[in-house]
């Protein structure tokens, strides 16, 4: 994981071009977010090694969306981005 500046916001950038990188949107914090008047984080990249969260993604390469219904991840996502690339989170 490298943290650095990109255009002028503080980000994260996921490497490993191996590694595969799940994006999906939260819809719990979203719905939190509204009641409480809060501003959290509602994507995540999720990893073998780690769940990171940011307001923006950004893939630098290929990516496919999948929709699993029968077979959601871990935390409950039935729909999702996939990639192998690298990505920004800001």
């Amino acid at each position: 994981m490298d943290k650095r500046e990109y255009n002028g916001r503080r980000t994260i950038r996921i490497g490993t071009t191996i590694m595969i990188k799940r994006i999906h949107v939260n819809q719990h914090i979203i719905r939190r977010n509204f009641k409480q008047n809060e501003n959290k984080p509602v994507l995540t990249v999720k990893t073998s090694k780690s769940n990171t969260y940011g307001n923006a993604v950004e893939i630098l390469g290929e990516s496919k969306v999948v929709y699993s219904p029968d077979k959601p991840l871990s935390c409950g996502a039935k729909v999702w981005i996939e990639t192998t690339a690298d990505v920004i989170i800001t």
